[in-house]
């Protein structure tokens, strides 16, 4: 899933949310185990280590350009965003029909599903209990 931001977050009440990525190679490296885990309580052994993982691989293309939001509510559970999640934004992805975006509304964000058709765009929750 790629979130992007189509616009540029320059208004005075954007400068308290967004935070420039700050990442520290050494911070950011984890072990990733070789065995995958079906469920329940797995075990914690060093033994099966496989290698370590860089976060900055994995969620960071543009560091410049990544920010990190909290999401608020319920609209876009449909596609597996809920309520408290971290979502990476990356300002510098172009935004395409389909892709699920970060936008700005009456100056106040919003992350929703980019339909662009014809030259015209929507943007629709994920949630039938939200209008679009």
């Amino acid at each position: 899933m790629t979130i992007i931001v189509p616009v540029e977050p320059t208004s005075e009440s954007a400068l308290p949310v967004l935070q420039r990525a700050k990442l520290d190679p050494a911070v950011c490296i984890l072990p990733l185990l070789q065995h995958r885990i079906p469920g329940g309580f797995p075990s914690p052994a060093d033994d099966y280590v496989e290698k370590e993982l860089d976060l900055n691989h994995y969620l960071v293309r543009n560091k410049a350009a990544t920010y990190f939001f909290r999401v608020i509510g319920s609209s876009m559970t449909g596609a597996h965003i809920h309520d408290g999640d971290m979502l990476v934004v990356d300002r510098s992805v172009e935004p395409k029909h389909g892709h699920i975006v970060l936008a700005v509304i009456n100056n106040e964000y919003t992350v929703k599903r980019l339909y662009a058709c014809n030259g015209v765009i929507e943007l629709h929750a994920e949630n039938p209990a939200y209008p679009p």
